[in-house]
């Protein structure tokens, strides 16, 4: 089965489409206040010598997928569909942030539900690997529908590094529910 983990996604609000080097630009003005990493284990990711890396694996790495504000025209985000180590047979989403100005909206639902949608055409499971002290991050997912089955140690960058972090399962059937309890 192929995958396209770089799909063109549209929303009522937000677009997602495959990252490229010539967003960097657009995507550090997105990632450049310090509240947007506020409660993130990676806290000075605003600076452009710790976003700059982090660029670089996700456009080197493949999966990501740029946010547009439709309204805007701005880069407010990103997000990564990945296989992850624990799951080869599935895919897993992660690697996400968005500018703070567009969190306790419905903009992360929204991206979601298009990245969600769009797994959920080819793989029964997504999973979701969240760093043990991102609280923010362990809510939203739990808000999805997603279940914590384990805490492992997984090299999620291949640098042969391991650190904890949290497994989440999200089932498609679990999904439909929450989604259609939204509408």
């Amino acid at each position: 089965m192929r995958f396209d983990d770089q799909p063109g996604l549209e929303g009522e609000t937000i677009a997602l489409r495959g990252m490229l080097e010539s967003d960097r630009a657009m995507l550090a003005i997105a990632a450049k206040d310090p509240k947007t990493w506020a409660g993130h284990p990676v806290r000075d990711r605003h600076n452009a010598k710790v976003f700059n890396p982090y660029f670089d694996f996700l456009l080197c790495a493949g999966g990501t997928c740029v946010v547009t504000d439709k309204n805007s025209g701005n880069l407010i985000g990103c997000s990564r569909y990945y296989v992850g180590p624990d799951a080869p047979n599935d895919i897993a989403i992660g690697f996400t942030f968005l500018n703070h100005l567009y969190w306790g909206g419905v903009t992360n639902f929204e991206m979601k539900t298009l990245m969600l949608d769009h797994a959920f055409e080819s793989f029964e499971r997504v999973w979701f690997h969240i760093d043990p002290s991102s609280i923010r991050s362990q809510k939203a997912t739990e808000k999805l529908g997603a279940i914590l089955l384990a805490k492992r140690k997984l090299d999620l960058i291949g640098a042969g590094k391991e650190a904890p972090w949290l497994s989440y399962e999200l089932v498609k059937d679990a999904w439909m529910r929450v989604k259609a309890a939204k509408q």
